[in-house]
């Protein structure tokens, strides 16, 4: 299937409009991570989540109204799943969290109340897990500059890694600024890190498949100059990107109105890092080793370069 018949858009011409642009994004996403930080979930700070039920119709007020007389004070109660569930969130453990469920189910005894679950982490267990995920991330990275470097050339391995650094910090620009707007709970939870990881590896596969086809056409169009190659390698690969990406956020539309709290950070954090993920794949990835070949090896990329390398040698 075919979107496009032999497409000429002229990507690599505006590399350096999108270039702006990227940097004026990833330094405001950076900005809100230092001036808002994250709100870590109890997986990375440790406490404990009881979910309840009840049958009879309750305000998210009028529970914590019910809890506070029976000196219960959650750090957050809100909706959870279907009409009457909520979720609370406190940072007991232990003995404290066990004493908490037993308040709980006598005080609410006439609403009908029911514990759907509860999960408790230690604070130490908590800030391992943090580290961990933050590790998790980092050496996923690393691997994909290993990997493509290896399979490639080391200039485009260092495209690559600069278009995952840049969707990782502009998809948690975008956890922190909905979370802070209140527009979606968005807490840093093991759910996000597992979506974090997913993007980068749907980024580097979008990357691989468009320097897999400039390397073929290297062979295939040689006296081409290496911007034109890469430009018509982007166009040959587009109809493919575009099927690709909106079959994938069809998916995550749809788990990001109806899959509930549970999977809304995951499916937000995957739809942020598709998109960003297939834009960097075409604007800053292989508009990066344009800049690599130009600035820092020297090389004329509107002329051919085979032509250069010969004339260098002699």
């Amino acid at each position: 299937m075919q979107f496009f018949k032999k497409p000429n858009i002229d990507f690599v011409g505006k590399r350096n409009q999108f270039f702006i642009i990227s940097s004026i994004l990833i330094g405001l996403s950076i900005l809100l991570i230092i001036i808002f930080g994250f709100r870590f979930g109890i997986d990375f700070t440790g406490g404990t989540e009881i979910a309840i039920s009840v049958e009879k119709n309750i305000t998210t007020d009028e529970l914590r109204k019910i809890l506070a007389q029976n000196k219960i004070v959650p750090d957050e109660i809100k909706s959870y799943g279907e009409k009457n569930q909520f979720l609370l969130r406190l940072k007991e453990v232990g003995e404290d969290a066990n004493r908490i469920e037993t308040t709980l189910l006598s005080s609410l005894k006439d609403y009908s109340i029911k514990i759907l679950k509860k999960d408790t982490i230690g604070p130490k267990i908590g800030a391992e897990l943090r580290f961990q995920a933050v590790i998790a991330v980092l050496l996923s990275i690393i691997a994909m500059l290993i990997y493509i470097g290896l399979r490639f050339e080391f200039t485009f391995g260092l495209g690559a890694i600069i278009a995952l650094v840049h969707d990782v910090i502009f998809t948690l620009g975008m956890i922190v600024l909905f979370d802070k707007l209140g527009i979606i709970n968005l807490e840093i939870n093991q759910g996000i890190v597992a979506a974090l990881l997913t993007v980068v590896g749907y980024s580097v596969n979008d990357t691989v498949i468009i320097f897999d086809r400039i390397r073929e056409n290297r062979e295939k169009h040689k006296g081409i100059p290496f911007a034109k190659i890469a430009n018509l390698s982007i166009n040959e690969t587009l109809s493919r990107t575009i099927i690709t990406v909106l079959t994938v956020l069809i998916v995550l539309l749809v788990m990001d109105f109806f899959s509930g709290p549970v999977l809304q950070g995951f499916a937000f954090t995957m739809t942020v890092g598709v998109i960003v993920g297939t834009y960097s794949s075409i604007y800053i990835a292989t508009s990066f080793v344009l800049w690599y070949m130009k600035k820092v090896k020297k090389i004329n990329i509107e002329e051919d370069i085979a032509k250069q390398t010969v004339a260098a040698k002699a």
